[in-house]
């Protein structure tokens, strides 16, 4: 039978082959651009080597949108839980406007520092095991700040976040750590990266940061951004390794380009990047996809959530991080859908239950790699959202309350200062139950960045500008969160 769907490979010219394939687009995929930018990670200049032995990996799990934390975990002893359901407008029913849970569905703890009892969100049953076992905890009312600050403070204006209540500010400010501003271009995690990855990590092509389907400026640095990949692991050139006649042309040919001497620098350059990248997609799937045992903690793809998937390769990326080269990494996963201003029960319910359950076969999958007391899960998310209804949803707050899990995490607690009273009008309240923040994200990246390997010196003032608003160079953990 006559083909009529394929090239006459005998006519096509170089140039035409390069083309049919993709040409400098196909060299050009998310994930080969990020090894084109972060070529010069390894060359990061490194001011302080004390704790950075050993493996330690970090996971930034962002809730794009504003959860509507309050829910998430809810005071139960008594008068706090009056407190929270005068501010949610009453127990939760149909067309009633209410959004508070029933006490009785809650998964019921108590926090051992304070003796307060508390509830965690009933899609929830994993997240209060992890709790119950001491690998996961809690972090009260945290937000962007610039400073400590009152109610006055907010009445007056003072030194205050830029654009609160905005999506897209409060999601850069939890990146950035400096809320003063929009014109701030890196994120503390991408700082850190500055600063560690040259002393840790050998491999040149890869970044240590490394973030599911999008680029990120949490993980952004001056000269270190994250290295894009997908559930699957990294994207590779199409036409690139496969064993079939055009492939294999289209290889010869793609080596042949990228291995010329080219005598412009941007010429040299722009091939030697997408050289590296090509090398670097190959070596990483190879390394992944060696790491099967983690599969067994996970569902099959068909009965898996898009947050399990991304969860399962990081797991992947983290057992093969000695195969990689990298002593340190830090990772960025996601998952939208909170921004209910509407039918905030039903989703969130269906939100919840799938970072619960996500959470839980990460865990187990580092339980099972070894790595329990190397690797430390965190959630984020715009802000929490208004204690007072709208109707049917919530509406954009401030401090929320956020997960911590991981062997060095001090689990079993709740950490902070979550709100002795949620009643409106309370001391926090500036307004329909937006709470101003009583711990900084700032006190929360600096102890992250500590147990990491940074040192509170001047260090830790590069990577949080703000931080000796809060913290005085030399003290310990501000939180206690890590043991």
């Amino acid at each position: 039978m006559k083909r009529t769907n394929q090239p006459r490979v005998e006519k096509l010219q170089r140039r035409e082959i390069l083309k049919a394939a993709g040409g400098c687009a196909a060299l050009t995929n998310t994930s080969l651009l990020s090894t084109i930018f972060s070529l010069s990670a390894t060359n990061a200049a490194v001011a302080q080597n004390n704790g950075l032995t050993g493996y330690k990996a970090m996971v930034c799990l962002f809730l794009f949108g504003g959860n509507d934390s309050y829910n998430l975990l809810s005071p139960l002893t008594a008068g706090e839980r009056e407190d929270y359901l005068t501010a949610r407008g009453g127990v939760y029913q149909t067309d009633n406007g209410g959004l508070g849970l029933p006490a009785d569905e809650l998964h019921s703890i108590i926090d051992p520092g304070s003796g307060r009892s508390f509830g965690i969100h009933p899609s929830m049953p994993e997240t209060k095991s992890l709790y119950d076992s001491g690998k996961l905890g809690f972090l009260s009312n945290v937000g962007s700040l610039v400073e400590p600050t009152t109610k006055a403070d907010y009445q007056a204006q003072s030194n205050l976040p830029l654009g609160l209540f905005s999506h897209a500010d409060l999601q850069r400010h939890w990146m950035t750590s400096v809320p003063q501003t929009r014109s701030q271009v890196t994120g503390w995690a991408g700082r850190i990266a500055d600063l560690v990855s040259g002393a840790t990590n050998t491999n040149q092509n890869i970044s240590m940061n490394m973030s599911i389907n999008n680029v990120n400026m949490l993980q952004t640095g001056g000269s270190v951004v994250p290295y894009v990949i997908t559930h699957n692991g990294s994207q590779e050139v199409g036409w690139y390794g496969p064993t079939w006649t055009q492939a294999k042309i289209f290889k010869t040919l793609t080596d042949d380009v990228l291995s010329r001497s080219y005598g412009n620098l941007i010429e040299s350059t722009f091939a030697n990047a997408n050289r590296n990248a090509l090398d670097a997609a190959i070596e990483f799937n190879n390394a992944t996809s060696a790491v099967t045992a983690v599969d067994n903690f996970f569902p099959d793809d068909a009965d898996a959530s898009n947050l399990q998937k991304q969860l399962r390769m990081i797991a992947k990326t983290i057992g093969a991080q000695a195969t990689l080269g990298q002593n340190r990494q830090i990772f960025f996963v996601s998952q939208g859908g909170w921004d209910n201003h509407d039918e905030l029960m039903n989703n969130q319910a269906e939100n919840l239950e799938t970072v619960s359950q996500a959470l839980k076969n990460f865990q187990d999958a580092m339980d099972g790699l070894g790595m329990t007391d190397n690797v430390v899960t965190f959630t984020a998310s715009d802000f929490a959202r208004t204690l007072n209804s709208n109707g049917k949803g919530s509406d954009h707050a401030w401090g929320g309350n956020q997960i911590v899990m991981g062997g060095p995490v001090r689990g079993g607690r709740v950490h902070g200062d979550y709100p002795t009273s949620l009643a409106p009008g309370n001391d926090l309240d500036v307004g329909r139950g937006r709470l101003i923040p009583t711990t900084s994200v700032d006190e929360m990246a600096a102890e992250l960045a500590m147990w990491y390997g940074v040192e509170n010196d001047n260090n830790m003032e590069v990577i949080l500008p703000n931080i000796r608003n809060f913290l005085r160079s030399g003290d310990g953990y501000p939180i206690g969160f890590i043991s």
